[in-house]
């Protein structure tokens, strides 16, 4: 099992327990990406205390935050992955999701003829992601997926249906575990830290999270621009959080320096990362999530918290009642959130799972016969 970056614990974590659970399977955890940079908020702390052993890391990921480095990065991710898969000769690779490190987890795995299983392929967004998902169901044999129209998509692919599996995404495992007791028991100053003045937010509280979108990485400055100026305006209380390492991110980084230094912010506090479930917990009690996080999209909806989803980063991806989509700009934002601040709570949607992905996925990888050379249906 590969995890590239923060949010791609959560998306697997039940999978990983039920893996490590199977008296049948071994589990190996490879840990590489931003998943091991602490400006991202890297997760080794939190996957060692949850109790997993990470048989390896590696550093791949290049400063820049532009087009470049990240096709570099990737590159460089091929080369030390060969290394590791050829060390841990591992039966199957399992790499989740779309990011650019994935790419290269992929083909490291191909190409030495072992097989790879893809999770969360056959959807549609904007960005760089989407051609990444897809060709990571390419260079895959089995594929497990969220929904049954991402299933027929891998399947209209050319992949064999009878390796195509619809699970539903593992983070909303996390997810159905926190509707069971979904109060926020923890101090989030006080556990995580952070950045920015502490304040009261018992009476509501906004989440904000939004990455740059690499094929508008050079707009990524004046994007985030129109979403603090939003926040600013709201004088509500926030907990925002860091973006992600693809290009674009160093301009966004400054641009929210930038922004820091100018205003007065005593009601906005900044996380680089959290535990999946207090995450979780934090969404579930917010009165809406900003930005263009696919968290939103996902967990969000079985969590049935309101969501303002800013541009095109997730532009095509399924979504229930739960999303308002609106472009970068600071009065359609606070439009949207004044809309969910005044009106009912969204109903819980399984869009995404219902909750059992990851026992699902461990029982397939128990079972189903490996190959390495798949046969292609076109």
């Amino acid at each position: 099992m590969v995890i590239t970056a923060r949010p791609s614990y959560s998306r697997i974590k039940t999978a990983l327990t039920a893996i490590q659970k199977n008296e049948e399977l071994e589990l190996q955890l490879v840990l590489t990406g931003s998943a091991l940079l602490n400006r991202y908020g890297n997760v080794d702390n939190f996957i060692e205390q949850d109790g997993f052993t990470i048989n390896e890391k590696v550093f791949m990921v290049l400063e820049g935050g532009n087009l470049t480095t990240m096709a570099k990065s990737t590159g460089l991710g091929v080369i030390e992955l060969s290394n590791v898969f050829y060390n841990l000769k591992p039966d199957i690779v399992v790499v989740i999701a779309d990011r650019f490190e994935t790419l290269a987890v992929s083909i490291a795995a191909a190409y030495q003829n072992i097989p790879v299983a893809h999770i969360q392929g056959g959807e549609i967004t904007g960005n760089i992601d989407e051609k990444v998902r897809h060709a990571n169901t390419k260079l895959a044999d089995v594929h497990f997926v969220s929904s049954e129209n991402a299933r027929a998509r891998v399947i209209r692919l050319g992949e064999d249906p009878d390796y195509v599996f619809n699970t539903g995404c593992p983070s909303i495992d996390l997810a159905a575990e926190v509707l069971q007791a979904p109060q926020l028991n923890f101090d989030v100053f006080e556990k995580y830290g952070g950045v920015g003045e502490t304040f009261d937010f018992s009476h509501g509280y906004l989440v904000v999270m939004q990455h740059p979108v690499t094929t508008e990485y050079k707009d990524a400055a004046k994007q985030i621009q129109e979403t603090l100026h939003a926040m600013y305006e709201m004088q509500m209380p926030v907990f925002w959080f860091w973006p992600n390492a693809d290009a674009g991110a160093d301009g966004m980084s400054h641009g929210i320096r930038a922004f820091r230094e100018k205003y007065p912010l005593p009601f906005i506090h900044f996380f680089k990362n959290m535990r999946p479930e207090d995450f979780l917990k934090l969404l579930f009690n917010a009165k809406c999530l900003v930005g263009n996080s696919s968290a939103g999209i996902r967990e969000c909806a079985f969590l049935g918290t309101p969501v303002v989803n800013i541009g095109s980063r997730q532009e095509g991806r399924e979504k229930a009642n739960n999303v308002a989509d609106v472009n970068y700009d600071r009065e359609q934002i606070k439009q949207a959130i004044h809309f969910w601040l005044h009106n009912a709570r969204p109903d819980s949607s399984a869009i995404y799972g219902a909750g059992n992905a990851g026992v699902q996925i461990a029982d397939v990888l128990q079972t189903v016969p490996l190959r390495y050379h798949k046969k292609i249906n076109f």
